[in-house]
């Protein structure tokens, strides 16, 4: 039998409005987002290659966006200073070394003393120390690269003057990458460092993963830049995870990050 619309007004009220929410609650719940899923960004750790003394670089070996291996030269600085004071350090070696076997010669001769080859000996081994550090500071005004990676940002051109301890490359190296983002309370038996993590973007290869390498102790309420996807979560935890592929991503990317969920962590989410 075919009823028409003016025979639900004939009906009782309340089962109208019950038959109209329960048809409410089916549309929403097939809407309804998926809860494994949080929003995310990707974050680098940068590593600044620094001079210890103020100089003058020299030159520039690479340009931003370079791909750089570990030890390749990054820059030189003025070594005019450096490398007289290893002159210097040089001569005052050679000066202790000669002292000393005056001294040992001397004992051996009974016209010395045992203390004035100890002191000559001690003299000795500090102006080869004094040598060794020169050269270090020499070595240094040559900038290398202590890892691998992309060169992000150059801060300094050739002529232009560095303080020390002023940046002078911005070095990003691949395993520096990582994935960070927020979980409710809710979901932190279902996240253990170590687990693997799916992550997506609107640019990203499909199948890309991470692994969870921090979860934060404290919570935090909910940055104004995360919209959480249950409104009901006002305080979440920062969790990192590391990318398997980190090459895939870029600094700043948003991201979505997929909890997958052993049917274990579901009966305890449960």
């Amino acid at each position: 039998m075919t009823m028409k619309f003016s025979d639900f007004s004939r009906l009782p009220a309340a089962p109208v409005w019950a038959a109209l929410l329960l048809a409410g609650l089916v549309l929403a719940g097939c809407d309804k987002p998926d809860d494994n899923r949080l929003q995310g960004w990707v974050e680098a750790e940068t590593v600044f290659v620094s001079p210890d003394e103020q100089g003058r670089v020299e030159t520039l070996k690479v340009r931003q966006g370079d791909t750089v291996g570990k030890g390749d030269l990054l820059f030189t600085l003025d070594d005019d200073l450096q490398a007289a004071d290893v002159v210097v350090k040089r001569a005052a070696l050679s000066t202790a070394q000669l002292a000393f076997s005056r001294a040992e010669d001397l004992l051996k001769s009974a016209s010395g003393t045992q203390k004035a080859l100890d002191d000559a000996s001690a003299n000795l081994r500090q102006a080869q120390a004094n040598l060794d550090w020169s050269k270090t500071r020499l070595a240094r005004r040559r900038a290398l690269s202590p890892d691998g990676g992309s060169i992000q940002e150059v801060y300094f051109r050739p002529g232009e003057t560095v303080p020390a301890g002023r940046p002078v490359i911005a070095l990003l190296p691949p395993s520096n990458l990582k994935i960070r983002f927020f979980a409710p309370e809710t979901e932190l038996a279902a996240i253990k460092i170590g687990e693997t993590v799916t992550v997506s973007c609107d640019a990203c290869a499909p199948g890309l993963t991470a692994k969870v390498s921090f979860i934060a102790q404290s919570a935090e309420y909910t940055p104004p830049v995360i919209y959480s996807q249950e409104e009901r979560a006002k305080l979440v935890y920062l969790i990192e995870a590391r990318p398997d592929d980190p090459l895939k991503f870029r600094v700043g990317q948003p991201v979505s990050v997929t909890l997958v969920r052993s049917p274990a962590s579901q009966e305890t989410r449960k």
